[in-house]
């Protein structure tokens, strides 16, 4: 379920379906009916199992301190379906998307997708009708037979792979890297993070059959700490950087700040523009995402740390910026995630946790969360935002984690409220 889209498709009378159907033969057909706007568009396609959205961050950020007219497409929303499809750092309004389902509706879409390919749909066409001079598109799950995969990139981008939806994507790290590698495309360039061997080996198989050519993190280009920043280094252009300071905290987002920089050489070639050094330092000196690490009220921050690996570095985060605090988690989580792992991960840096219900299907029950954990202090929260507010007055630290549905939940209330 996506916030606020079926108010667009009982208005326009364009009907989706609310399920995942692996695949790109619909789309590809859809697409033919509105004009394939897709291919229309300079395009930054990235798939992964985390970094995915703070990547496209940072190239956001570097991209418009270059003038550029930037459209971005992610999943899942924050608030609402708008969130997801935005242009110049702005979510589509209620007037655009209008206009987007005028065009599906007349195109006669309806019924012939799901809610998300839909959504791919409405993404490419805002972005045409926006005249946007590069289009950065995160996948919705995988990347092979994700709808976003129609595009013909400037590059992929691959930040990391982990075990995820292994009931689509296979349950090994060969399946999953498989679908990711998917995205990469003939004679278009990839660039990955660090990954396990097993991943990378199939990464650079699929390159290879691709005649692609790979630019990896710790081989092509580099990014270390020293006294003066971070120093980000290119092989390929014999490029030295150094970043002062990010907004975007955790030592994993020096690793997606290294991969957008690479990224944004390959736009700046293909739309043959120069690349301004002090541009790239002050893009991503000031990125900052919903949701990542976010500090939305004092002594409270939000992070959608919803799996595994995502954990771990939330707890490398914490542990960087936050080494003397006592830390209270708030946690909802979808069941279809390891939970457990997830727990065991948050719970290195705090023994105290309340679970929460979120209002998703897909959610795990906060009683079930609660017989998981292996925390000291343990509850179940039935008012979360008064408790939360009531954190932030004491000067308590919390940390709301696990799914962005709570995140999306919670966020929404707290900024809609008078605090």
């Amino acid at each position: 379920m996506i916030p606020q889209f079926d108010l667009y498709k009982e208005k326009w009378s364009v009907q989706s379906d609310d399920v995942i159907k692996p695949g790109l033969t619909a789309i590809q057909e859809a697409l033919k009916l509105v004009g394939n706007p897709e291919q229309e568009l300079q395009v930054v396609h990235i798939a992964g199992t985390n970094g995915k959205g703070s990547t496209l961050t940072f190239i956001e950020a570097i991209a418009k301190e270059h003038g550029l007219r930037v459209g971005k497409f992610m999943s899942p929303c924050i608030l609402d379906v708008h969130d997801q499809i935005q242009v110049a750092s702005m979510p589509i309004t209620s007037a655009e998307m209008d206009f987007v389902f005028e065009q599906m509706q007349q195109g006669g879409l309806s019924g012939k997708l799901t809610d998300f390919e839909l959504l791919t749909v409405a993404a490419f066409l805002h972005f045409v009708n926006s005249r946007v001079d590069v289009a950065l598109i995160e996948t919705g799950m995988g990347g092979l037979l994700d709808s976003t995969n129609v595009v013909t990139p400037i590059v992929s981008i691959i930040p990391s792979i982990a075990l995820e939806h292994t009931k689509f994507l296979g349950n090994t790290i060969a399946s999953i890297a498989h679908h990711k590698a998917g995205i990469m495309k003939q004679n278009r360039p990839v660039i990955i993070g660090e990954m396990s061997k097993e991943a990378k080996a199939v990464i650079y198989e699929q390159a290879h059959m691709k005649k692609a050519s790979v630019l990896e993190l710790g081989d092509q280009f580099y990014i270390e700490s020293t006294t003066a920043g971070e120093m980000y280094t290119n092989d390929e252009n014999g490029l030295t950087l150094t970043i002062v300071k990010r907004k975007m905290k955790g030592p994993h987002q020096a690793h997606n700040m290294a991969l957008a920089i690479t990224a944004f050489f390959e736009v700046a070639t293909a739309l043959n523009i120069p690349v301004i050094l002090q541009s790239v330092t002050a893009g991503v000196q000031r990125a900052t995402v919903l949701g990542r690490y976010e500090d939305v009220l004092p002594y409270v921050i939000l992070d959608g740390a919803h799996n595994p690996a995502s954990a771990e570095k939330l707890v490398a985060t914490i542990r960087e910026d936050l080494p003397e605090e006592s830390i209270t988690f708030v946690v909802g989580i979808l069941a279809d995630k390891d939970v457990e792992a997830v727990l065991r991960q948050l719970e290195q840096v705090s023994d105290c946790f309340y679970f929460v219900d979120i209002d998703n299907p897909r959610a795990m029950p906060a009683e079930e969360l609660l017989q998981l954990s292996n925390a000291k202090e343990k509850y179940i929260l039935q008012n979360s935002i008064t408790f939360i507010k009531e954190q932030s007055r004491m000067q308590n630290r919390t940390i709301v984690s696990g799914s962005l549905y709570l995140l999306a939940e919670i966020r929404s209330a707290l900024l809609s409220d008078d605090l």
